[in-house]
């Protein structure tokens, strides 16, 4: 996942105590001029390149993220905040290093009495600096620990997103489907787990994607945050199931399962192939035929695979097969 390896952010002050420690050990290994100037260097070295690591760690927003991380990372963190603190580290790294060439000239050209007061001078202006930039580094390693828990969702392999009310069944269709421990992954701002699963076909890996919290419930009842995240699975969705259950034992009756169902299926628009599924057909006599694309019993194992055949032909995934030379 993109944001899976961010290391994590020092703080301001911890920092400049590294900083000024590993100088004050190079300065006492030289003398004069030679150990005021090991201490500067030492000192704005070890500040800038930990700043510039800070930012070159993190993906360039603008071309490295997918659309799809990008919402999801804005549902979670201000990522136009989040530049600018990014944007303001790697200032404070230029500025440093400037700082530590100029006083190096200084202290170059002076005794070595004013060589030891440019170079408290550079530490001082240095330690400035990081204070300028002291909430940016804190607020870089808060949204680095809430984004690296985000689930492990490929934007580049097609996707089936599951939705409907709690207690459908979806779940049981994605353990079904995948016939494999699925991965239970935590969005920040939701108490369930998102339930991700994984099938071939025809040498194709697809992603099936439940999202508790998310596309369970009308848009109304969903706050900012959930809204966003529902906004970024429009970038991951190559087909949408909607899974009914019209013998209600889910504990909502027909009629709100399929105003639901209209609510989702004009959130995705016309672009993203939508399917109505009903479950649980072993229990109810019939459905309308024209409310339902299919229907299926996923304890009774019925229908189960005729689903799924159709959501990959729904999608009509065709991966980039590399060319023999000559080939376009």
């Amino acid at each position: 996942m993109i944001f899976e390896g961010l290391p994590t952010t020092p703080r301001s002050e911890e920092l400049v105590d590294k900083a000024f420690s590993r100088a004050a050990r190079a300065g006492r290994a030289k003398h004069g001029h030679e150990a005021q100037e090991s201490m500067l260097r030492t000192a704005g070295n070890v500040l800038s390149d930990n700043l510039e690591n800070v930012v070159v760690s993190w993906p360039d927003f603008g071309f490295d993220v997918e659309p799809f991380y990008y919402e999801l990372a804005d549902a979670i963190v201000d990522v136009d905040r989040l530049r600018q603190a990014l944007s303001q580290v790697m200032w404070a790294s230029r500025q440093i290093e400037d700082l530590r060439d100029e006083y190096t000239t200084k202290i170059r050209n002076s005794d070595v009495d004013t060589a030891r007061k440019h170079r408290k001078q550079a530490f001082a202006r240095m330690a400035d600096v990081m204070d300028q930039i002291e909430d940016d580094l804190r607020y870089i390693g808060d949204s680095r620990d809430q984004l690296k828990v985000l689930p492990d969702i490929r934007p580049d392999e097609p996707a089936i997103v599951i939705a409907g009310y709690p207690n459908v069944g979806k779940s049981s269709f994605v353990n079904r489907v995948t016939r494999a421990s699925n991965q239970i992954a935590e969005y920040p701002f939701t108490t369930k787990g998102v339930q991700i699963g994984h099938f071939e076909r025809d040498h194709v890996r697809y992603q099936i994607v439940d999202t508790p919290g998310l596309l369970d419930r009308p848009e109304d009842e969903r706050n900012d945050i959930e809204r966003q995240a529902v906004s970024a699975l429009e970038h991951l969705a190559d087909v949408v199931v909607f899974v009914l259950d019209p013998s209600g034992d889910c504990g909502y009756p027909l009629n709100v399962q399929l105003e639901l169902r209209e609510e989702v299926r004009e959130l995705f628009g016309e672009a993203v192939p939508f399917l109505t599924v009903a479950n649980k057909h072993d229990r109810f006599e019939a459905v309308q035929a024209e409310s339902v694309d299919a229907t299926m019993s996923v304890t009774e194992d019925e229908n189960v695979e005729d689903v799924l055949d159709m959501a990959v032909e729904a999608a009509a995934f065709e991966p980039d097969l590399p060319t023999r030379d000559g080939e376009e």
